[in-house]
């Protein structure tokens, strides 16, 4: 007990080491994050001492943690990374990444007022909404649209204007779930919907709809499978097969796409994944899909489909607490712009550029970083073969060839490496395969290769100097 004693008072006052890290030039960072930094760190070292290890007290590595931890709690918390990893769109690194065209144009809207809900040609209040609503009806062919924050709050509101109380049919095989442990059927419940599941897991056919619809039925639902693949002996209704059924009966058909396709991939050899049009094109009533996937735009849940109950959804006082915010409709409004011009949209909008870029491109690409990289016996860096994929819960099961620099230093473990990578100021994001750090150039613009080459260079400089 003793020398925890002694060793505690050898600990200096919070008071103390905050005038000792403002005197040493950090005056700049806010005071309160000063004192929680040292706060922080003077406890760590009393958790050191109770814990009765072998303590030894340095004031100077004190000072070195405190002024870590300050600079690491004086930068934003949400921030640039580099995306090495190869997946498209990567749910946990903020999926579809924004044009270049999108991010200058959406300051002016950042810094200013807007006419968000003002309409300029009357000078009276408008709505929101109208800012998108005829670029989607162009796009995809529907006669109205709708946009919600994203596509389970879409599918929510669609269920709770048209089927509230009434039953809704689904496929057994389609009840996914989605991000977060979200799932149809508890989405279904909360919108005041009862869920009829039909068919099995692997097959449903047209007359399991037909025997389960009753004076009770509100609607028929079908869910895109976009996050798996049921394959082999499988069997689904198709939507022109399911409309039928709903005409029959007068009951609208709701298709939840999920992956919000606008162009056909499938010219690029890409996946059979059906675009928004297509699938109006086969009668949906109402078609729900996600605005930061396949789509390349901002987080939004997108409703197209008929007027009658697009209008519904509009006096839902729902709505208001599903609306959007004046940042998401200038980041979809921007990104939907660049569809009207098709032969371009591939180029322009980052995720289909990335998913379309040609095999040869990405080789070169891996060149490029591979040359800019400091050569040195005990590090091995080599151009490679791999695969990706789109992520986000689109298009399962569809592999991207792509290539990628693969990294291996002695005396610094894959996992280490890898650590290293995620924690530079600009944090760089790989995937460790058979003990190799990869860095697949798929998801890098040339500027993160150049930024990926900065940092590589510097850890094995510091490692020369360390040798």
């Amino acid at each position: 007990m003793t020398d925890k004693n002694s060793s505690m008072r050898q600990l200096p006052k919070v008071d103390e080491m905050i005038r000792c890290i403002t005197s040493e030039g950090m005056t700049n960072v806010p005071a309160v994050l000063v004192k929680l930094a040292c706060q922080k760190e003077i406890e760590l070292e009393r958790q050191k001492i109770l814990s009765g290890n072998s303590y030894q007290y340095s004031r100077e590595d004190l000072i070195r943690r405190i002024k870590a931890e300050i600079e690491k709690l004086n930068q934003p918390h949400l921030r640039k990374v580099i995306n090495g990893t190869g997946v498209v769109l990567h749910t946990n690194l903020g999926r579809a990444r924004l044009s270049q065209i999108v991010s200058e144009s959406m300051k002016e809207i950042c810094g200013s007022y807007s006419n968000l809900e003002y309409d300029l040609e009357t000078g009276e209040r408008g709505t929101r909404y109208e800012h998108v609503e005829q670029l989607l009806t162009f796009l995809t062919g529907s006669e109205a649209a709708l946009v919600v924050n994203n596509n389970a709050a879409a599918v929510y509101l669609v269920l709770n204007s048209v089927a509230k109380g009434k039953e809704v049919i689904v496929s057994r095989g389609e009840l996914v779930e989605i991000g977060g442990a979200f799932r149809v059927p508890e989405i279904m419940t909360a919108s005041g919907c009862r869920l009829v599941e039909v068919g099995t897991t692997n097959k449903t056919h047209e007359m399991d709809y037909e025997e389960n619809i009753n004076e009770n039925t509100g609607a028929l639902l079908k869910v895109h499978t976009s996050n798996y693949k049921i394959i082999g002996f499988t069997e689904e209704v198709s939507l022109e097969q399911m409309k039928a059924v709903g005409e029959k009966h007068g009951l609208p058909l709701i298709y939840d796409l999920g992956s919000g396709l606008l162009t056909d991939l499938k010219a690029y050899g890409i996946g059979d994944e059906p675009t928004v049009r297509s699938c109006l094109e086969q009668r949906a009533d109402i078609v729900c899909f996600s605005g930061d996937k396949l789509l390349g735009g901002p987080q939004a849940g997108i409703i197209v489909g008929k007027a009658e109950y697009i209008n519904r959804m509009k006096k839902n006082h729902l709505l208001r607490a599903l609306r959007i915010d004046k940042l998401t409709l200038t980041a979809l409004e921007l990104t939907l712009r660049q569809y009207l011009t098709p032969e371009t949209a591939v180029q322009q909008i980052p995720t289909l550029k990335m998913i379309t870029e040609p095999l040869e491109n990405l080789k070169k690409k891996a060149e490029l970083l591979h040359g800019m990289l400091v050569k040195r016996l005990d590090v091995q860096y080599e151009v490679i073969e791999t695969t990706g994929q789109i992520g986000g819960g689109s298009m399962p099961g569809v592999n991207l060839f792509s290539y990628a620099i693969s990294i291996t230093m002695e005396h610094v473990s894959a996992d280490m490496l890898e650590r290293m990578l995620r924690n530079n100021s600009v944090p760089i994001i790989s995937r460790i395969y058979k003990n190799k750090v990869l860095l697949d150039v798929r998801t890098m613009s040339e500027e993160d290769l150049f930024e990926a080459a900065e940092f590589l260079n510097k850890i094995i400089n510091l490692k020369g100097d360390m040798e």
